[in-house]
Formats: C-alpha cells, structure tokens, sequence
C-alpha cells in the first residue's frame, strides 16, 4: 500500500471503527486510495494510530458496501467498478438528471442561479489550468446544486444514497477520458435552459449530457 495517512483525530461520539470506515471510504472516494490497492491492516492501524480491531471492522463494512473486495489468502483490496457497474450508474444518472434538470428549472431561485453561475465559472476556469481534481469538484458541485434545487427531498436522499457510486464514476472518467470541453459546453446548454426556465429543453439538455458520456463510455468497453 503507498499510501501514507496521517493520525486520526479521534472524536469520542463515534465508535472507533466508524471514524476508521469513514477515513478510508473518503479516501476511496477521492481516489487517494486507488482501485486493485490492497488495505493492509498493520500499515493502516500503525499510520492511523489504532489497534488492527477498527481496522478490520472497517474493512469489513467497506466489503460490504461494495468498496472492497475480499480475496482469499491473498486479502482486502479496493474494488474496481465493473463494466456492469458503470453502464447502471449510467442509466440511473441518466433519468434522475434529466427529471432533476427539469424541476430546477422551474424552482431554482435568483440566489441559487447566481451560485450555480459561480460553479460553472469555476469549471472553466479548472479546465483552463487543466486542474482534474477542482474539475471533478465542480463537476459534483454543478449537478448537486441541480438536485438540492429540485426542493424535492425524495429525490435528493435517492441521489445522496448513490452518491458514491456517481463519485467514484466520476473519478474514473476524469482519469479515461480528455472531453472535458464536451462537458463544459454541455453544462453550458443546462445551465441556460435553467437560466430560462425552460424545463424541457432542461431535461433535454441534462439527458443528452449523460448519453454522450455513456456511449462513450461503452465505445471504450467495447475496445
């Protein structure tokens, strides 16, 4: 394992192993923690300073929100996201973006447009310097800012428990592909259909971004 972590700052509200499971999911969300990484339980207790019990309940609870995977006699490693996996998290996206997009349309306030104007600017601006990761920040905080101005909180718990399947989606795609200028026009075209009001072309525009992602994707399966 090449990654160093620093100490834990250990709140007494929480059981041991959850803060544990948190650092090291967080850290598989950010990509720190790389997919077919092994999590060795000595090196991670002795970097954290903890005993191998948190380590083990955490690596355990990973296993089984599919973070890691278990291989026999040989130990834990950081799952990967199958074929299968992406083209699902593609279609979930696909129809929740364009539902949400059409909503936020009709219900983001001047506020939250003036905010989501700054994000937008702010993806410009990371691609311009060619900055992946505050790319892949603003990317999240663009369409998260999407579904909390749907003021549907249904929709918004939904999107929260998938949450990190999309993130680490989007870590992946940063890293595979280079058509980010694709993204930022078609962020562009959902951002004024939102500025507009116009809810169709909305959903339009939020589903169309999301298909041409996943033929691309597919078409770089397929190969």
């Amino acid at each position: 394992m090449s990654v160093n972590f620093d100490k834990l700052e250990i709140r007494n509200y929480k059981p041991l192993g959850e803060v544990v499971f948190e650092y090291l999911r967080n850290a598989i969300l950010s990509g720190e923690l790389k997919p077919g990484e092994r999590l060795m339980e000595v090196t991670i207790a002795d970097q954290l300073g903890v005993s191998r019990t948190p380590v083990r309940e955490a690596i355990r609870k990973l296993e089984k929100e599919s973070f890691v995977i278990m291989i026999p006699r040989k130990g834990a490693y950081v799952a990967d996201l199958t074929k299968n996996d992406i083209l699902e998290v593609l279609e979930i996206r696909k129809e929740l973006e364009g539902f949400a997009a059409a909503l936020a349309a009709e219900r983001m306030t001047d506020e939250e447009k003036e905010a989501m104007s700054d994000v937008v600017e702010s993806f410009n601006l990371s691609l311009a310097h060619m900055d992946k990761k505050s790319m892949i920040d603003s990317d999240n905080e663009f369409h998260s800012m999407i579904f909390k101005a749907t003021k549907n909180q249904r929709l918004i718990n939904i999107i929260y428990d998938l949450h990190d399947q999309f993130q680490r989606f989007r870590l992946i795609y940063f890293s595979e592909f280079n058509n980010f200028k694709e993204i930022q026009e078609s962020h562009g075209r959902i951002f004024d259909a939102i500025l507009k009001c116009d809810a169709d072309r909305a959903k339009e525009e939020a589903e169309n971004h999301v298909e041409s992602i996943r033929e691309l994707v597919n078409k770089w399966i397929t190969e």
